[in-house]
């Protein structure tokens, strides 16, 4: 069992201030795999104490160090890649070879993206006698998930250093140890004292505490609309800057133009990759609705081939693993039973766990047809392995419904044609919008509209939201 019953803080453990800990659980067999300090309000105080102090030189240091330190981090990062995959699958349930390919995978992307990012960026740029500089924003205040959670820490703590920037990072504390592994690897690459500070620890005493303190300029978010909430709330008295990247209800709108049979079947994998934790999952399966029961069939053969892959997430054959804490298992099923409640059409799946399976936080891959855009399934983010079909009568009611919801994250269009794909994608309202099945893009900027976010990350923009711009006037004589 893997103990941190310290904090990383001005380059090196410390011991917290506090005695608390907590045991870390993996959601596959329900047994501690690790325990974690949690600190409060006076580990947090200690922490951004030393990344102002470190800002102060930090700020100043050349993009060319900057570089070099990343580059340092992506060495570190690849000599333990294999550590970051067996770590994230026993603390968050991800099966290993999803671990490998794309858990671990994606923190790496980040990292090594930046590194070329960065080489190219126009710190500066002179416009006629004026000089526009891009500065580091500040001591930022780093809070992230418990879903893709090497990703969404990566995806901040890569910019902010390439900014210039110092920080303080809460990872989740139901999937710590990742964010303790990659702190080791920061430090073992040379981060200078303070740059980079780590405490572990829950939303109310750690992340409330990071959102208010006064030396914090900036708070970057990833997690649910509600806590996005709180911690904006807590920033606004002091004017910081706030990224969040929020909730989603993305809509994947299958055209009737679409090869139906690829289109269902590929949206039910999509559903359900990562058991159905992504913010970003297609959740809501748009059909026309004189093949919504064609459509209801192929994903009910699809949901059974998902539900014959779920098991142990430390086999390689495994493609579905449990949820990652006990608290989504209930959520889930509670929303499920919702699903029955109200009248949706039950195609695969329900309650309870998997067959075989008496243990574990596994949930059946689940299907309902026959649903209503105002049905609580296709209003509420499940975060589970949970597929609304909705039937549309034309084109603009399919719009109109993937559009009618509080999210904005993403969206999903299937088409024969690639510009009838487009003049749909053009309407949507949400940061992303994927085309016949494409993947993610490392470089493109990654963010919501509405309750989903603000702010952007992913490539140049996500290091854009850790710059300041600075307008030098008379930089050049007239």
């Amino acid at each position: 069992m893997k103990e941190y019953l310290q904090f990383y803080i001005d380059g090196a453990w410390v011991d917290p201030a506090g005695s608390n800990t907590l045991d870390v659980i993996n959601p596959a067999t329900e047994q501690a795999v690790g325990r974690i300090a949690m600190g409060g309000a006076e580990d947090v105080d200690r922490a951004v104490k030393a990344a102002r102090k470190a800002f102060e030189t930090f700020s100043l240091t050349s993009v060319d160090e900057r570089i070099a330190l990343l580059e340092k981090i992506v060495a570190g990062f690849q000599a333990r890649y294999e550590e970051f995959a067996q770590t994230i699958c026993s603390e968050m349930g991800a099966p290993i070879t999803l671990c490998q390919l794309a858990q671990a995978g994606a923190g790496l992307a980040h990292f090594a993206g930046m590194v070329e990012i960065a080489k190219g960026y126009a710190f500066e740029q002179q416009r006629g006698t004026t000089m526009l500089r891009k500065e580091p924003v500040g001591v930022c205040g780093l809070i992230t998930p418990w879903n893709w959670p090497i990703n969404q820490i990566a995806c901040k703590v890569a910019p902010a250093i390439a900014a210039g920037c110092t920080m303080v990072l809460k990872p989740s504390e139901l999937a710590p140890l990742n964010a303790c592994l990659l702190t080791e690897v920061i430090h073992d690459a040379g981060v200078p004292a303070g740059v980079f500070n780590l405490v572990n620890g829950d939303g109310p005493s750690v992340g409330a505490a990071l959102s208010a303190h006064p030396g914090i300029d900036m708070m970057s978010f990833t997690g649910s609309t509600r806590a996005g909430t709180a911690v904006a709330e807590a920033a606004a008295p002091g004017v910081k800057r706030v990224a969040q990247e929020l909730g989603g209800k993305s809509a994947n709108i299958v055209l009737d133009d679409a090869d139906l049979e690829a289109a269902v079947s590929g949206g039910v994998q999509n559903c359900f990759g990562n058991s159905g934790q992504s913010c970003n999952a297609p959740t809501r399966m748009l059909v026309p609705a004189d093949r919504h029961d064609e459509a209801m069939a192929i994903a009910r053969k699809a949901a059974e081939a998902a539900a014959e892959g779920v098991g142990d997430p430390t086999k390689e054959e495994t493609v579905f693993g449990p949820l990652a804490h006990a608290g989504q298992y209930e959520k889930v099923q509670g929303l499920i039973n919702k699903g029955l409640e109200e009248g949706a059409t039950l195609v695969a799946g329900g309650p309870g766990r998997p067959e075989g399976l008496d243990k574990g936080y596994f949930v059946r891959p689940t299907v309902f047809a026959n649903v209503s855009n105002d049905m609580t399934i296709a209003r509420e983010e499940v975060f589970g392995p949970v597929l609304c079909i909705l039937p549309y009568r034309d084109e603009e009611q399919a719009i109109a419904i993937a559009n009618d919801t509080e999210y904005g994250l993403s969206g999903y269009v299937q088409s024969g044609d690639i510009e009838h794909a487009r003049r749909v994608a053009s309407r949507l309202r949400t940061g992303n919008v994927h085309i016949n099945g494409a993947g993610p893009d490392f470089a493109a900027p990654f963010g919501g509209y509405g309750k989903s976010g603000n702010g952007r990350e992913w490539g140049e923009f996500g290091l854009e939201e850790f710059l300041e711009v600075k307008a030098v006037l008379g930089w050049e004589p007239a």
